[in-house]
């Protein structure tokens, strides 16, 4: 049922492209190409630059629907061939930046983000076109670099290894799976065993949750681990400073929860010559915290007693651009009346037929009622008001789902539909 139901999905993005598809080995060589970026601004005005670029053996990345989005992100980077213009490679990204936009500090000062993004490497010189969106869907910021593949300056990687690791799940080739890194943070030399231990802890509550589980021979997973100097991770307010691998810290924008790294260069340094799409960071922290950024990363606190619903949770929002669910005010909003969400979780009812309203079952009223009796309900699908941080104007799919909370063993029929897409897309 899940093979059919995944050569659907693979028919429905082939249609959707319109063009004949992009064929990897016509276009792309066996690599991966490496772009550094920065991101700069305040609370209105953005400057996107190029840092630097390297290359590496092996690419990790999907074979089909290169020149195609999952979903839509706030940011895309594509890569266009300099001599037809032709779209060949496209990829959808959130970022700590466009976050960081929305803080007070965004509205006093100007700051710089580190990004770094994993293209495949073009056999011809390109166009690469970093574009970034604001909450209303609008580009508001874009870039175009010029890159040839012959370029002396690209750094090649060959042969680099960065830090030792070991598989933990081993399913097939990288061109035919989903590649996962799972990186150590804070997780000294004799501590590696303990991060192993970790990391397949992580792997197993994965596993456990569909349609992960029903998909599971569709994922490697790789454990890496880099050893930090100290134990643990930075706490700012408490004027606790650590030396660790990739130097993560709590108080992210001043929020005491939001457990981060803004050193991607350093993320993507130790992960070198280790194939690799997506990213889990375990701390080794029994703190509660995290944060979850698509397409970028996915970090936790490891040793917290809510650690696995949490990982769980914000790999929801790395892997397949899941949405929160849950609201908590009326804080500056991320979403705006008449501008349908990217997210393919929530809706503000703008265009809420391209989202789940073929699985809305007949009869049941839009916006949806939560029954006194709901409890735990995760499978009722409706409409229910309160989602992506707000308690009005906002939808989510299910009375509960674990976008929303830590205590419910498993994600809504909508998010688990939605990853299975994402697989679908890396894999079909």
């Amino acid at each position: 049922m899940i093979r059919w139901f995944l050569g659907l999905i693979c028919l429905f993005f082939c249609a959707a492209n319109g063009a004949a598809e992009v064929v990897f080995d016509e276009w792309f060589e066996e690599r991966t190409l490496r772009v550094d970026y920065m991101f700069s601004g305040d609370s209105v005005a953005q400057s996107l630059s190029f840092d630097e670029a390297m290359s590496m053996p092996v690419w990790a990345g999907r074979r089909r629907h290169l020149d195609s989005l999952y979903v839509e992100g706030n940011g895309q980077i594509s890569m266009i061939d300099a001599a037809t213009g032709r779209r060949i490679y496209a990829h959808s990204f959130s970022t700590l930046f466009q976050e960081w936009q929305h803080t007070d500090e965004a509205r006093m000062r100007r700051r710089s983000f580190e990004n770094s993004f994993l293209l495949p490497m073009p056999k011809r010189p390109v166009k690469v076109v970093v574009e970034l969106r604001n909450s209303h869907r609008a580009v508001t910021s874009r870039t175009v670099t010029p890159l040839d593949p012959s370029d002396i300056l690209i750094r090649r990687l060959d042969g680099v290894v960065a830090a030792p690791h070991r598989y933990l799940e081993k399913h097939g080739d990288v061109s035919k799976c989903i590649d996962i890194a799972i990186v150590a943070e804070g997780y000294t030399a004799k501590q590696r065993k303990l991060f192993y231990r970790d990391a397949q802890r992580f792997a197993d509550a994965l596993f456990e949750h569909e349609p992960f589980t029903s998909l599971r021979h569709r994922f490697n997973i790789v454990a890496v681990a880099p050893a930090s100097r100290d134990e643990g991770t930075s706490v700012p307010r408490q004027g606790l400073w650590k030396e660790t691998a990739i130097s993560s810290n709590f108080d992210t924008f001043y929020s005491d929860r939001y457990l981060t790294t803004l050193h991607l260069k350093r993320l993507q340094d130790v992960l070198t010559g280790i194939a690799h799409e997506h990213v889990v960071v375990l701390v080794n922290s029994d703190v509660y915290g995290g944060g979850g950024i698509y397409n970028l990363y996915m970090l936790s606190s490891a040793h917290h007693k809510y650690s696995l619903p949490v990982m769980i949770h914000e790999f929801g929002h790395s892997f397949a651009g899941l949405g929160d669910e849950y609201a908590y005010g009326e804080a500056e909003p991320y979403y705006h009346q008449g501008v349908e969400p990217w997210e393919p979780n929530l809706t503000t009812l703008a265009d809420f037929r391209s989202k789940w309203a073929d699985m809305v079952p007949a009869g049941v009223a839009v916006p949806t009622a939560v029954s006194e009796n709901g409890g735990k309900d995760t499978e009722s699908v409706g409409v229910y008001e309160g989602a992506g941080y707000l308690t009005k104007g906002v939808y989510r799919p299910a009375p509960e789902c674990r976008m929303k909370v830590n205590d419910v063993q498993q994600f809504c029929p909508v998010c688990r539909r939605a990853i299975a897409r994402a697989v679908a897309f890396y894999t079909e």
